[in-house]
C-alpha cells in the first residue's frame, strides 16, 4: 500500500515537472514570436531569430545603431512575460548559441523591465558578503577562538525589493529604489537548547543605476545587535559585557562585469549617530566574483565562485575576508528564485554585531536563496 503511495506521489511530481517545463517553453515561445512581430510592426526591425530563455529575450545587436538598440530594448521589456532584455554584441546566428547559454564569453548589456514593482535587479548580489540581505541557512565550524562555541548555526531573512524603475532618458541606462532589509542570527548548536546568541537587525533606502556593464549601488541604512535571552542567562555568573551597538550610515558600492562571468567590485561607508560613541567611522569593500557562463542544462546549475574583502577603521584597517564556492540553480520559473549551495570560509573580525571585537575562524556549508 506504502509503495503504491509512493509511486503515485513520485508520478505526480514528474507530471507537475514536465508540465512546469512544457509551460516554460511554451511561454518563451509565444514571447519570442510577439517580440520578432513587434520590432517588424513598431520599429520596422526584421529580427525572426529571436531567442528567449526563462523569460529573458537575447537581442542580437552587432547590426543595430544606438537609437536601434534603444527603441528595441524598449519596446521587448514592456511585453508582458518578458524578465530582461540581453543586448548581445553578436549577429543572428550567433544569437542562438548565446540564448541556449553553453557558449557565451562575452559581456552583454541588460535591460530590465520598468515601473512599480519591476521583477529583477540592477545591482547584483555579493555572493561573498556575510551581510547582504537574503534568505539562508549554513553550519559553521569555528576553527579558533569563538563568542559562544565552536558548531554554530547562521540563518539570515531579507531582501532587496525595487519600487520603482525607470531609463534615464532615450538611453538604456536605468536606475532604481526602493528598500533593502536583513535580520541574521546566530545560534549555538552545542548548548543544550541550541540557545540563540546573536541577532542583527538592517534596514535600508536604497538606490541603484546600471549602464551596460557598470553598476552601482547606494543606500541610507540603520543597523542594531542583540543577544538572545539563553546566552544572557548563562553569561549572568561570568564578567561578560554586553555592548549596546547601534548606528546609521551611508555606503556606496561600484561593480563592473568583465567577459567570462568575472566581475569585481569596490566601495566604502561612513556610520553616524553611532553608539557606543567610540565607534570609529570608516570601512572598505571590495571583492571579485564568478558566476560560470555555462549552464549545465540538465539541472540549471553553474558554478560559482566568490571572495569579499572588508576593512575597518574600528579594527586598524586589517583585513576581514569571506570567500564562497559552489553551484547556482537559476529556474527563473520557480518563484523568480536563485538557489546556490556554497562552502564558505571566514577569517577577520565576526560581522555578529555585538562581539565586533572578536577575530574568528570558520568553514562552513550554507544555502542561500535569491529572489
Amino acid at each position: 500500500m506504502m509503495n503504491s503511495i509512493r509511486l503515485k506521489t513520485l508520478a505526480g511530481g514528474l507530471l507537475v515537472a514536465t508540465s512546469l517545463a512544457q509551460a516554460s517553453t511554451a511561454d518563451d515561445a509565444y514571447i519570442a514570436g510577439y517580440a520578432a512581430a513587434a520590432l517588424k510592426h513598431d520599429l520596422k526591425l526584421d529580427l525572426p531569430a529571436l531567442v528567449v530563455k526563462d523569460g529573458v529575450i537575447t537581442l542580437p545587436a552587432a547590426n543595430l545603431s544606438d537609437s536601434e538598440r534603444t527603441a528595441a530594448s524598449k519596446t521587448l521589456s514592456e511585453i508582458p512575460g518578458v524578465n530582461a532584455v540581453k543586448i548581445a554584441e553578436i549577429s543572428e546566428p550567433q544569437a542562438r548559441v548565446a540564448g541556449d547559454g553553453k557558449a557565451v564569453t562575452s559581456v552583454d548589456s541588460l535591460v530590465m523591465p520598468t515601473g512599480l514593482l519591476p521583477a529583477g535587479h540592477l545591482f547584483k548580489p555579493l555572493l561573498a558578503d556575510p551581510r547582504w540581505a537574503h534568505f539562508s541557512a549554513a553550519y559553521r565550524n569555528y576553527q579558533s577562538h569563538n563568542f559562544d562555541g565552536r558548531d554554530i548555526a547562521s540563518v539570515s531573512f531579507g531582501e532587496t525589493i525595487p519600487f520603482y524603475r525607470a531609463n534615464f532618458g532615450h538611453s538604456t541606462a536605468q536606475w532604481e529604489t526602493g528598500i533593502q532589509a536583513g535580520v541574521f542570527s546566530d545560534f549555538n548548536l552545542g548548548a543544550s537548547s541550541s540557545d540563540l546568541v546573536n541577532t542583527d537587525f538592517i534596514a535600508s533606502l536604497y538606490s541603484s543605476v546600471r549602464a551596460g556593464q557598470f553598476s552601482a549601488f547606494g543606500r541610507l541604512y540603520h543597523q542594531s545587535s542583540h543577544l538572545g535571552d539563553e546566552f544572557l542567562l548563562r553569561k549572568l555568573d561570568t564578567k561578560f559585557e554586553r555592548v549596546n551597538l547601534s548606528y546609521e550610515g551611508v555606503d556606496l558600492k561600484l561593480s563592473y562585469e568583465l567577459p567570462y562571468g568575472v566581475r569585481i567590485y569596490g566601495g566604502g561607508a561612513g556610520l553616524f549617530h553611532r553608539e557606543p560613541s567610540a565607534l570609529k567611522k570608516w570601512s572598505a569593500q571590495y571583492g571579485i566574483e564568478f558566476r560560470s557562463p555555462w549552464r549545465l542544462d540538465f539541472a540549471a546549475m553553474r558554478p560559482i565562485i566568490a571572495a569579499d574583502i572588508k576593512n575597518y577603521e574600528e579594527n586598524n584597517w586589517s583585513t576581514d575576508i569571506s570567500a564562497r564556492a559552489g553551484v547556482e540553480f537559476d529556474n527563473s520559473k520557480v518563484l523568480g528564485r536563485k538557489l546556490q549551495l556554497m562552502i564558505e570560509y571566514f577569517n577577520g573580525y565576526t560581522p555578529s554585531g555585538q562581539f565586533y571585537k572578536d577575530k574568528v575562524e570558520y568553514v562552513g556549508l550554507g544555502a542561500h536563496y535569491h529572489f
